[in-house]
């Protein structure tokens, strides 16, 4: 699944003029595995009150979760790629392993996993090979790595989109330097475990939908300017013809200010972050 590359359509209608896919040729053909999926249901961005708390989300094709392993806690038993799957719930693509007693799981596939490759987790120092998880303490600087813990032992929380990877950048007794792909460069406790590798499917930053009833299919709705609407509806609303939004600074539907304004509280986990991402 290596050097994936973005699809481009033949122009042979207006929806497909500008169409770009990701490559789905190399993903097996196989229905997912029935233990790891559940169905989910339609909540259209509404709360336990029926309310609607995110906007602009509804309708939609229908689609099942497949549950994801993100601590990968079979210590030393080596795992078999058993299929390479597409995942509705996130850009990258997942990979189905079975291991020696049995058991199957699915991980974020790793860019470069074939079928009937070998993944292996330990808390041990393991050859630093792709897809393989192990410590932060035990990865070498200026290795690419993936589904990055926070806290020991509760699962890869960060670097988990497609195409993702963050780079280890310096390694310590108590904590462990690295970049993230935003440019940021924070402290992790070295006892974290982190997979080896880039996440898979890296051309999806390049596709294109083409069309609006590609976007209705994955659940998002129409979304409607503020200056479009009444004044009763958003800040912006009113006047005649096409007007400017008429005040200094653009506004939320709910009156606060849109743009320049820190929305990041103060946390503990600061005081490890040794480099704010690029603005």
């Amino acid at each position: 699944m290596s050097n994936t590359k973005a699809k481009k359509s033949k122009p042979i209608t207006p929806g497909m003029r500008h169409l770009v896919t990701s490559d789905y040729s190399l993903l097996s053909k196989k229905r997912p595995e029935r233990a790891l999926s559940i169905g989910t249901k339609r909540k259209a961005g509404r709360n336990a009150q029926g309310k609607i708390t995110v906007r602009r989300r509804g309708g939609g094709a229908k689609r099942k979760y497949r549950e994801i392993d993100f601590k990968q806690d079979k210590w030393d038993i080596p795992g078999k790629i058993v299929s390479i799957e597409y995942d509705p719930f996130r850009s990258a693509f997942i990979a189905l392993i079975s291991y020696k007693d049995g058991e199957k799981r699915y991980i974020i596939a790793f860019e470069g996993a074939k079928v009937n490759g070998q993944v292996l987790s330990s808390q041990k120092r393991i050859d630093i090979k792709q897809g393989n998880r192990l410590p932060l303490r035990h990865i070498p600087r200026g290795e690419e790595i993936f589904n990055v813990e926070l806290q020991e032992s509760r699962g890869g929380v960060l670097i988990r989109s497609a195409g993702s990877r963050a780079i280890v950048l310096a390694r310590g007794v108590k904590y462990t330097q690295i970049k993230m792909p935003s440019g940021e460069i924070r402290l992790i406790p070295s006892g974290c475990l982190a997979s080896i590798g880039r996440v898979s499917n890296i051309e999806h930053k390049s596709v294109k939908l083409g069309k609006a009833g590609r976007s209705r299919r994955l659940r998002r709705r129409p979304h409607v300017r503020g200056k479009a609407m009444n004044p009763k509806d958003h800040p912006h609303g009113g006047g005649e013809g096409r007007s400017p939004i008429g005040m200094k600074a653009p506004k939320t539907k709910w009156g606060k200010l849109a743009l320049g304004v820190r929305t990041r509280k103060k946390k503990r986990s600061d005081r490890l972050i040794l480099k704010r991402r690029k603005s």
